[in-house]
Parts: C-alpha cells; sequence; structure tokens
C-alpha cells in the first residue's frame, strides 16, 4: 500500500515511516520543504523492504491511505488546505493536544473533545481515524528496539476502523485494538500525558499492552 504521511519529518512521522517501509509499504514522506523532505527520506531508507520518497505536503495526500503527523497546534491548518484530496480517503490523526506544565505534560481537551474530531470537522470527505497515540518515537525508529505495543484505533467509520487496524497490525512489534467511534479519541489522545510524564519522571520509554484480550 502507498502511505503519506504529512508533516512526517519530525519523530512521529520519522518513525511511522521507518516501521511503514519496513512492513513493504512505500511512503511519501511530506513536508512543507521538499528538499528537507527528501534529505530525511534518505536518511531513514537504509535497507527498509520498500522505498521511503520526500515530497510535499500536496503530494503525500494523494496516497492511497494518509496519517497527519503534524504537530497539534497546526494539524487543521496544515490538513484543511488538502481537503480536496482526501475526500473519500481513509485520514488517521496520531495528534495530541498537551503542554508541558513543571515537569508534567498536561491535556489540552480541543472545542470538539479531541484533535481527531477536529480534523473530521476540518476533513467533512475523508474518514478519520485515530491512532498511534502512545509510542515512544525514537523506538519507533529503530527497528532493533523490540518494541511491543498496543495502538488503540476508533473512528465513525467502521470499514476506516478496520483498514487502520490492518495497517498498525502490518507493523512489526505492533497490535491494533478497536475501540468504537470518534467520541473515544478525546480520553485516548489525553492519556498520552500520562504517558509522556512516566517517562520524564522514569527516564523511559513506556508502551501501552493491554491484558485480557
Amino acid at each position: 500500500m502507498q502511505v503519506g504521511i504529512i508533516g512526517g519529518t519530525g519523530p512521529a512521522g520519522r518513525g511511522l515511516a521507518r516501521r511503514a517501509a519496513d512492513a513493504g509499504h512505500q511512503v511519501l514522506l511530506g513536508s512543507r520543504d521538499e528538499a528537507r523532505a527528501t534529505q530525511i527520506a534518505a536518511e531513514l531508507q537504509g535497507d527498509l523492504a520498500a522505498s521511503i520518497v520526500g515530497c510535499e505536503n500536496a503530494t503525500a495526500a494523494r496516497a492511497e491511505l494518509v496519517v497527519a503527523a503534524t504537530p497539534w497546534d497546526a494539524v487543521v491548518a496544515t490538513m484543511r488546505p488538502l481537503a480536496a484530496a482526501l475526500a473519500g480517503k481513509v485520514v488517521i490523526s496520531m495528534a495530541n493536544a498537551l503542554i508541558k506544565e513543571g515537569k508534567e505534560l498536561v491535556a489540552v481537551v480541543p472545542a470538539r473533545g479531541s484533535m481527531a474530531a477536529q480534523l473530521q470537522s476540518a476533513l467533512p470527505g475523508a474518514r478519520v481515524t485515530a491512532a498511534f497515540h502512545h509510542l515512544p518515537a525514537a523506538k519507533m525508529e529503530d527497528l532493533t528496539s523490540g518494541l511491543e505495543a498496543d495502538v488503540l484505533v476508533c473512528g465513525d467509520d467502521p470499514d476506516a476502523r478496520a483498514s487502520t487496524c490492518a495497517f498498525v497490525d502490518s507493523l512489526r512489534g505492533l497490535r491494533a485494538l478497536e475501540v468504537g467511534s470518534l467520541a473515544q479519541a478525546g480520553p485516548i489522545e489525553s492519556f498520552t500525558a500520562v504517558c509522556i510524564t512516566l517517562n520524564i519522571r522514569h527516564k523511559v520509554h513506556t508502551t501501552l499492552r493491554l491484558g485480557g484480550i
């Protein structure tokens, strides 16, 4: 599958690009700066099974499946101009609205309850799902890290949820758990503040694993 990552040159996008190309997906690594995207793509490529190609965000939006990896406070502004190209497509939101207060990360509640809902409002023709919120970027990029993690997936479109889960399950070390509608995105995103605060306090890279399922 061809996967486009909008704003893919940051830590989250880099890690996802490596995992996706390792799984055999062709990756279009998008950025506002095509030259930077091309440079980062070359750094990530290595001997991966499939290619990582740097490009502008508009080119990445043409992919079969698209991931919004832009920082949360810029994701709507970045994605809204791409609405026409994204109509009918599965668009995965991985944004977490967080701010730092002292030594802790604190969740910010967006007007519509979650960043995924904000994105769905900005892209009414797209099929937005939420996923990839609780993953340590450094371990995602390092394919030898032994990363094993559950990824919570939600969205209003059942077929889009299924497609997102299939993509997640194709990535090394990840297991998709389908949660339900986009109404679940708020608590999922907010819990990322707990994960990162634990990382800061204990100097570790936590992952989410749910027993009994």
